[in-house]
């Protein structure tokens, strides 16, 4: 008896360390995103090790995530039966890989939070520390504060550790709006442990100058703002709410007014403040591809294949509805259209229920709305952190199902 007494605590001692160690395994992963400089980028090879050695021990694929599933999978057939439709297909096969290794990632976020809710914290507290370092690499090299410290900008931006200012300032929303909300909500008293870092991760937005980011970030705060003082009845609270907001947008315009006496911010600043850039409305500029892509579309139902449209017309689509429609055809188009429109719904619909994991799902979602916003000016499908954020919302309302079905059963064993 004493030696299975003994033997149960060491079980359960080495339980937890395996769990420990698995989770902070996907917290590295997370982190990795940030660091996306060359292709393959060590976010890829480690994440797709990482995915087979949770696959092995068993990780599954739940009946709310299945879904989610099916239709990133058909997404992808999409794409391949548009690969059909070239006369030299180069090397579209790896962009279709890239494209289905990117969505198993969204299942695997989706799966592993629902197995193990906990792991909303760590995500976004690697997401943050990526964020931050990211952000002051970015800053650095802007300025040009260390010798070499330009292979952290392009085009004259901040970029990070990215390969495009465009996509290091989306990457850094979700750590601002996290923290932003933990200056919100938190403790008064630990409030500059946050604000500290959210100022390096704005600083890092405004610096990337990418217009999308900009945007991105004001709505995706507005949003977060608003539901917390909808959610709340307290009046208390609300006016702590209307209090930090007046002085969040004090700080920023008074950030605003120094940033623009350094010489160079300004001149960058007017040019990029244009709502439509030349190449945006040039005679075949963007708006114009758009028109003709989406006529392409009409004529070509298996879609003229991946990346096509950019050797036709010399840019790429940069829009991810008409991206879809060419790159994967109108299933591809149909089956990213359903799950753009489930998630959004499935979100809104438990974003303001009483569960431990809400304020994660409400600083992924306010984020992915603006992401869905940004898709129709950017492609965003093979943006890694954007599937990650997709996986934290269908991992929300996994663990949303499995509560409701537990109370459910609750309700019949007491009946």
């Amino acid at each position: 008896m004493s030696a299975i007494a003994h033997e149960l605590p060491r079980q359960a001692v080495n339980a937890k360390i395996i769990a420990m160690i698995s989770s902070g395994a996907v917290a590295i992963g997370v982190f990795l995103s940030g660091f996306v400089i060359e292709e393959p980028a060590p976010y890829e090879l480690y994440m797709a090790a990482l995915m087979a050695i949770w696959a092995l021990f068993g990780l599954r694929v739940s009946r709310p995530v299945a879904p989610l599933l099916v239709l990133l999978v058909l997404f992808n057939i999409g794409g391949m039966f548009s690969i059909t439709q070239m006369a030299d297909i180069r090397d579209t096969p790896l962009y279709i890989a890239v494209s289905l290794f990117l969505a198993f990632t969204a299942v695997f976020i989706a799966s592993v939070v629902e197995a193990r809710p906990a792991l909303y914290g760590l995500i976004f507290q690697a997401w943050v520390a990526a964020g931050v370092i990211t952000s002051i690499l970015g800053i650095a090299g802007y300025f040009a504060l260390f010798p070499g410290a330009e292979i952290f900008t392009k085009f004259s931006r901040a970029a990070g550790t990215f390969q495009d200012p465009n996509v290091f300032g989306p990457f850094l929303a979700l750590p601002g709006i996290y923290l932003l909300y933990l200056v919100i909500t938190g403790n008064p008293l630990k409030m500059m442990l946050y604000a500290a870092p959210l100022l390096i991760v704005v600083a890092g937005i405004f610096f990337s100058f990418s217009r999308g980011a900009w945007g991105l970030f004001a709505a995706a705060a507005i949003m977060l703002t608003a539901a917390l003082f909808l959610q709340s009845n307290s009046g208390k609270f609300r006016l702590r709410i209307v209090v930090m907001s007046i002085a969040a947008v004090a700080l920023m315009i008074f950030a605003f007014l120094v940033i623009l006496q350094i010489p160079g911010v300004s001149d960058m600043l007017t040019l990029r403040a244009h709502l439509a850039q030349d190449y945006d409305s040039a005679r075949l500029g963007r708006f114009a591809r758009y028109v003709i892509g989406f006529q392409m579309a009409m004529e070509h139902p298996l879609g003229i294949g991946p990346l096509e449209f950019g050797y036709l017309l010399g840019e790429d689509t940069h829009n991810i509805w008409l991206k879809a429609l060419m790159d994967y055809g109108w299933l591809g188009f149909a089956c990213w259209v359903v799950m753009i429109g489930w998630t959004v719904a499935g979100g809104f619909r438990i974003l303001l229920r009483d569960r431990p994991w809400q304020p994660y799902l409400l600083c992924a979602y306010v984020v992915f709305l603006g992401h869905v916003a940004l898709g129709s000016v950017i492609d965003t499908d093979h943006w890694r952190h954007f599937y990650l954020l997709i996986g934290l919302i269908w991992g929300a309302m996994a663990l949303e199902y499995r509560h409701q079905r537990a109370q459910r059963s609750d309700a019949a064993a007491r009946g």
